[in-house]
């Protein structure tokens, strides 16, 4: 059976509702009271790397949860995108010093951070992605916990190439899933 991460809330009385869950060593995740994707911080070497922003409405949140962890929007300097779907990109404009991947671009990243593994992982919609660390899976909307997955009856969807793409990420050894939504 695959791992869930562990969930810790860090609260402080000038700071609402900090919610993160540290999954291993050097990543975390953000998850949010308001509507959005959760956020995934990797701190690698001199990287510091967020897989997806959540939508505008987790903007605050989203900013508290990397000021609990001592970063600043400027010191992100890597975006992973699953998809581009608007509760996974609408906090980009707040990372002015990083560089965006998402499908279009993605194997730029292949020689950046080598131990960053990219699977292409079209049906939630045709952009999506999911990414490879260690042993942590990064699935975006492709699969969640629990054996679901995301919907497919947005523009782009297809439940022919969800299904391909589960029966892909199947064949993937991984201990701990870490998806776009808790």
């Amino acid at each position: 059976m695959r791992a869930h991460p562990k969930r810790y809330n860090f609260k402080q009385a000038s700071i609402p509702d900090i919610m993160i869950n540290k999954i291993k060593g050097n990543v975390f995740q953000f998850y949010f009271n308001e509507f959005g994707s959760c956020v995934y911080l990797i701190i690698l070497k001199n990287q510091k790397i967020l897989i997806d922003t959540s939508s505008d409405l987790t903007q605050n949140e989203l900013i508290n949860d990397l000021n609990e962890l001592k970063y600043t929007p400027q010191e992100i300097n890597i975006i992973l995108l699953t998809h581009k779907h608007f509760d996974h990109t609408g906090n980009i404009h707040l990372f002015k010093n990083a560089k965006v991947y998402d499908e279009t671009n993605i194997d730029e990243i292949k020689k950046k951070i080598p131990e960053i593994k990219i699977i292409k992982t079209p049906g939630h919609s045709e952009d999506s992605l999911c990414f490879l660390y260690n042993d942590i899976l990064f699935s975006g909307d492709t699969i969640f916990h629990e054996g679901g997955r995301g919907r497919t009856d947005f523009p782009g969807g297809s439940e022919k190439e969800i299904f391909k793409s589960i029966k892909k990420l199947s064949k993937i050894k991984y201990e701990i899933l870490c998806p776009g939504h808790i």
